[in-house]
């Protein structure tokens, strides 16, 4: 497919789950076979259950570019049956609140068996990968652990507040209470893991799709080296906005830029980003057709910005807004 952008041969994609995985779609849809993109996802969403390492993003990615995600939760395989998390109940085995499909428990069950064998995050997911064949080169943040933990008000603490999970926040609280502050442990001991950064630097541009600002790209960037490696690297930086008309459009988005006093608003997400020109990692910024009026706020700003559809109702409609993008940041 000859487009707009497509003579540059090498792309790096910061991802987190559903949000990111969609805009790949679209992306691969609009590159063809030829391109070269490497998607470097976000594990501070992973946690332990019943003995298992869930990787919640890495798999949403795989899953959907591999055609097996249930696109009807948006998460977890297709087909699936539950008998193991009904027998589970039946003990009474907490937690509860956060189910495991039978098909989706092999996955887990061959990545802990990886990692309890020695072999890191990195090559566990690319083993996982062969059989899925997603069309990418999909990487972990690190191998390192990282964990997303929210603070809630909780009046039985003797502080008033105790922190949970970033999966119990958005599974068993639906993000319904305030957060309070967001904890990752573990990111400030991180290492990116092997070709992160080399990708990064190889790339002939890198794009943030529309996930989580805070809890999907946000970890990301906060691996070390992965944020030097984007403002000093050649390749131009650009970011499709999460929040439309002042309001996210799927997930939490606005729950947690609240909590770190960022305006709620396509024009705050991408301040929060910064200019790569003036110490962020942005070089450009889309944001919808309903925030026009924020284009030259964000130009000001020192990021070369424009407004075009940003909803991903097919993929015709993403690989629009991933053309857009490339366009935006193109010679």
């Amino acid at each position: 497919m000859t487009t707009a952008g497509s003579a540059r041969r090498r792309y790096a994609v910061l991802s987190g789950g559903y949000g990111g995985a969609r805009f790949l779609q679209g992306l691969l849809h609009l590159l063809g076979p030829d391109a070269e993109v490497t998607v470097v996802a976000n594990t501070a969403d992973d946690m332990w259950v019943h003995g298992l390492k869930v990787c919640p993003d890495l798999d949403t990615v795989m899953y959907t570019l591999g055609g097996g995600l249930d696109t009807e939760r948006g998460w977890g395989r297709r087909d699936e049956s539950w008998l193991i998390k009904e027998e589970l109940a039946a003990y009474q085995v907490e937690p509860t609140w956060f189910g495991l499909g039978d098909r989706d428990v092999a996955t887990h069950l061959v990545r802990t068996q990886m990692l309890e064998a020695g072999y890191p995050l990195s090559a566990v997911t690319d083993a996982l990968c062969r059989r899925w064949d997603p069309g990418v080169r999909l990487l972990p943040m690190s191998d390192d652990r990282v964990e997303t933990h929210i603070a809630v008000d909780d009046p039985q603490s003797p502080s008033g507040r105790r922190v949970v999970h970033f999966q119990e926040y958005w599974v068993r609280l639906r993000a319904a209470v305030p957060a309070r502050a967001v904890v990752v442990v573990g990111l400030d001991r991180a290492t990116p893991a092997p070709g992160v950064v080399e990708a990064i630097r190889a790339a002939d541009v890198v794009l943030l799709p529309p996930s989580n600002p805070v809890v999907s790209i946000g970890t990301v960037l906060g691996v070390s080296g992965v944020r030097e490696a984007l403002r000093e690297g050649p390749a131009p930086v650009v970011g499709l906005s999460p929040i439309v008309a002042g309001r996210h459009v799927r997930g939490m988005a606005a729950q947690l830029l609240t909590t770190l006093g960022v305006d709620v608003s396509a024009a705050g997400v991408a301040e929060h980003y910064g200019a790569r020109s003036r110490g962020g990692v942005l070089d450009g910024w889309l944001v919808d057709t309903a925030d026009v009026g924020s284009v030259a706020r964000l130009e000001e700003a020192g990021i070369r910005s424009a407004a075009v559809p940003l909803m991903m109702t097919g993929v015709e409609e993403t690989a629009a807004m991933a053309r857009a993008a490339l366009e935006l940041v193109g010679p």
